[in-house]
Formats: structure tokens, sequence, C-alpha cells
């Protein structure tokens, strides 16, 4: 671990995002440039001083997970995502596909996007970020660790996970989680992180298992859905999508038509969502 070069990559890139770049308001005027520390750390969830520390080349050894949290709160590209994890003393991810860290331009769509759900995944459907009312709505994935990241996963092995759709409609939710794992399996091989899950889910899940020896490829969000809220009850959302590249990652959006009855449950969910995240 090189601590030095470690503490000013890290001031360094700080110093060089405003709040709009990350969608922070600008606030009161600033004696300093860029992000102040607490920002920074807020965005990356750790503590202020630990982050501090770092900078002050005085703190200990990051996580690999506490340095990909780093590398998306200062929307590091690839490279320098890479070079952050060399001078902590850690080994980078050889591959950019099926990889955690969250493309800078949807990050930089999402960062504008305060007023409607709106959430990144992987190509295995791991929730990457999500802006607070996704997290309204959907709940905090954060908290979810190895295959169980997997919005596929889940779906497939924790039955609590399908009460988001309407029961007539999750039988073409699952068509469509294991035609769109299909088509990720298709990209990174049967050895990759895809080959992983899949193997795995042959043994937990006679359906998927079922659903696999289909063959069917897709990479499928419906456009149109119900989505049910424990709180509010069903809300009807448009979903917008928008991929990256090289197609291992998505943005959803959910927006629905003004005045509809969608908008207003949207416009409790930010109440909702605003009062559970004061608590």
């Amino acid at each position: 671990m090189d601590r030095s070069a470690l503490a000013d990559f890290l001031r360094r890139h700080r110093e060089a995002l405003r709040p709009e770049d990350v969608g922070l308001p600008e606030g009161a005027r600033r004696r300093a440039p860029g992000l102040r520390r607490e920002e920074v750390a807020a965005l990356a969830l750790m503590s202020t001083d630990y982050y501090t520390r770092l900078e002050q080349r005085r703190g200990p050894q990051p996580s690999e997970q506490m340095l990909a949290s780093l590398a998306r709160a200062l929307r590091l590209t690839g490279d320098e995502r890479h070079y952050l994890f060399r001078v902590a003393g850690r080994t980078a991810p050889e591959s950019v596909t099926g990889s955690t860290h969250v493309a800078p331009a949807l990050l930089r769509v999402l960062d504008r996007l305060d007023d409607t759900p709106a959430l990144i995944l992987s190509n295995l459907g791991e929730t990457l970020v999500a802006n607070r009312m996704a997290q309204a709505l959907f709940g905090d994935r954060s908290a979810h660790t190895g295959l169980a990241r997997s919005d596929v996963y889940r779906w497939f092995t924790v039955p609590g996970e399908r009460h988001v759709y309407p029961e007539d409609d999750r039988d073409r939710q699952s068509r469509a989680m294991v035609a769109n794992l299909r088509a990720a399996y298709g990209t990174m091989g049967p050895k990759s992180r895809a080959g992983e899950l899949v193997r795995a889910l042959q043994k937990a899940s006679p359906e998927f298992a079922d659903l696999w020896e289909r063959h069917e490829v897709a990479r499928r969000f419906e456009d149109h859905k119900i989505l049910i809220h424990p709180q509010l009850g069903p809300i009807e959302l448009d979903c917008q999508v928008l991929f990256t590249e090289d197609q291992s990652q998505a943005l959803l959006v959910l927006t629905a038509p003004p005045r509809s009855e969608g908008d207003e449950k949207l416009k409790l969910l930010a109440v909702v969502g605003h009062e559970r995240f004061s608590v």
C-alpha cells in the first residue's frame, strides 16, 4: 500500500469534482475547491473520520469493497479505478464485464434524477446504485452479499422477493430474468460469475432449471410495469432503459404520465421515502 500516492490521488480527484457533478446542491459559497471530505465519505458510505485518515496518509488499508465505493463516489473511470486498487495494495479487477464498478456516464445521468425512481443494474441483475426514490420503492438492496446480490438469485430462492410484482405477472418475470441471465452467460462464459450463478440456481430451484432449458435469450425490461408497494399498493409505471456500450450495465428509470394515479403515488412515495430515511 502506497499511502502517499493513495492520499494524493484521493485528494486531487475530490478537489476536481463539483457538487453538481455528483447530484448534490451547491449550497453556500465554498472556501476550497471541489467536494468536502464529509461529502465524499457520505457518497462512499463510510465515516468522515475514516476517509480523512486516508487523505492524511495514516489510514488502514481499505478493503476491496471500500475501494469500489470510493471509485464510485469519485466518479472514476475504469483506468483510474484500477490505479486506485493498485496504490492501495489490492488486486485490481481483471475485467470490466460484469464488474460492480458503475459506468461514469450512467452515474452522471442518475445524479440528475431525484424526483423519480432510478437505479443502475449489472448484467447479472445486481443493483449497483439506486437513488432515494428507488430505495423507497424497492427497499435497500445494498446489504446483500455474494450470490444474493443478484435479483435473479433472490427471485428463485427467496419467496418474498416476488411480492413486488402482481401474482399474475410473476411467471413472465421469471422467464424475463432467465432470458437476461442467458444473455449475460453467453457474453461472459461458463467459468465466469454468470456461470457460477447459473450452476447455483440449477441446484437450488427446479423452476429455474426448467426455464434455463428453454434457451430463451433476451435483454428484457418490460416497458410498462405494475409494482406493489407495501404502503401505497399497486403503482403503474413506465420503464425506460439506457445501456452502456458493452451492454454490461443498464440504467432503469421509472416514470408515470403527468396527473395519472401512478404520478400521484410517486409523489406520495417521495414523502414516504423522505420520512423513512429521516428516521
